[in-house]
């Protein structure tokens, strides 16, 4: 039979068509072009679209296409950070001995540097800020304390003593006096001498930042911070002196606090005790006291022991009955006398006229000593007077440069 179903495979009696050979790349293309078609129409007519309604119900699927965003540029680095560059100073642990250039605390390097920082005691765990002041150029250097060279350990403390070679503290930690060229040769000196610092931390700051460097301060040894409220004083430049706390007539009902040096105690642990409250003084200037320093007997023992360490002594000027400067002369202990307390009568007005009979005691005996207790008000004033002295034909010295010397030349180059 001659028809197709009978006919031999591939034999195409009317004429064979011809055959396409499909390579595998053209296989693969037709496989990736037939999924397309099956997505597409899956995307087209699948359900719960916008086309479900008319495709019966056939899955199909939305593609959304964002235009292209180029991404942001970078932020420009910072510039790098200027620090402060101040020199560098040591810790509390560090030595300072012998003057060198390495300081015992924060505060002489400070000093020794020209600046003055101010910590921001804003409170919180922040970063607080520092305020630097350049110091003005006096010219005029305090040597760190303690100095090892006129220090020794004693069973309170740091005491203050002579060094083999002779250096005295009072020598050491006094503050150098330079005449201005602007003052005539000769000129009358005024001490300055502020009482009471340490017992209150207003007054104490006050003082010590307000104050022209040439008038000293007395500090009281019973303030918490005292060691490091003296250290400040004497970094602004201000020259030091202990107070020593004396008995009284109506002593105890008038009781100027523990380790007062009293008639009846005997050997001089008081003093020590009290001398080593803190470092850096030139000298011990006498507090209340007018029984104690009446009694050549009780008083004897004390002023041996300033002189022993080198030290000068003030009387205070609060007692006539004081034997300091007689004793003092028999020990050949350098020693002086305030010639008028300024603020006996508590008033700005008597403080000025207090200060004008100063001056003119040191216009007629070259010299003159006034002595003021720590107080807001009256500091102001005296910081004004001490400015303004120089106008006047006055020199403002540290109450050392007035004081005895006891017979030792002064230092090459600076006036005493």
């Amino acid at each position: 039979m001659d028809d197709d179903l009978h006919r031999p495979l591939g034999q195409n009696r009317r004429g064979a068509e011809p055959r396409v050979a499909l390579t595998g790349r053209q296989l693969t293309a037709a496989a990736v072009t037939a999924l397309a078609l099956g997505f597409g129409a899956l995307v087209a007519f699948g359900p719960r679209g916008p086309l479900d309604g008319k495709l019966g119900g056939r899955p199909y699927a939305l593609s959304r296409i964002e235009p292209y965003q180029p991404p942001p540029p970078e932020p420009a680095a910072p510039p790098p950070r200027q620090e402060a560059s101040l020199p560098p100073v040591q810790s509390e642990a560090a030595a300072a001995p012998n003057g060198s250039d390495h300081f015992a605390t924060a505060a002489e390097g400070e000093m020794q540097n020209g600046v003055r920082v101010v910590r921001s005691t804003t409170g919180g765990g922040g970063v607080n800020p520092l305020i630097i002041e350049i110091e003005p150029a006096s010219g005029v250097r305090m040597t760190p304390a303690p100095d090892k060279r006129v220090s020794e350990k004693g069973r309170y403390g740091v005491l203050p003593r002579i060094s083999p070679e002779g250096a005295r503290p009072m020598d050491v930690y006094s503050r150098p006096f330079v005449a201005s060229a602007k003052l005539k040769v000769g000129a009358p000196r005024i001490a300055i001498v502020i009482g009471g610092l340490g017992l209150n931390a207003r007054s104490t700051e006050a003082a010590i930042a307000e104050l022209p460097a040439n008038v000293t301060l007395a500090f009281a040894p019973y303030g918490d911070n005292v060691a490091a409220e003296a250290a400040r004083a004497r970094t602004r430049g201000h020259e030091t002196l202990l107070q020593a706390p004396m008995e009284p007539f109506d002593y105890p009902q008038n009781d100027p606090g523990p380790h007062t040096l009293t008639v009846s105690a005997e050997g001089v642990e008081d003093l020590h005790w009290l001398m080593s409250r803190f470092t850096g003084y030139a000298g011990v200037v006498s507090f209340l006291g007018g029984r104690f320093t009446a009694d050549e007997k009780a008083l004897t023992p004390a002023l041996e022991e300033i002189s022993r360490r080198g030290l000068l002594m003030l009387d205070d000027g609060a007692s006539p009955q004081s034997r300091i400067g007689a004793v003092a002369a028999k020990l050949s202990l350098p020693a002086g006398k305030v010639d008028l307390i300024l603020d006996q009568r508590g008033t700005p007005a008597s403080l000025d006229a207090a200060l004008a009979e100063l001056e003119g005691l040191a216009r007629r005996n070259g010299s003159a000593i006034g002595f003021a207790n720590a107080q807001g008000w009256a500091i102001t004033r005296l910081a004004r007077f001490a400015r303004d002295a120089e106008a006047h034909g006055v020199a403002i010295a540290p109450v050392s440069a007035i004081v005895a010397r006891g017979g030792v030349a002064p230092a090459a180059g600076l006036i005493k």
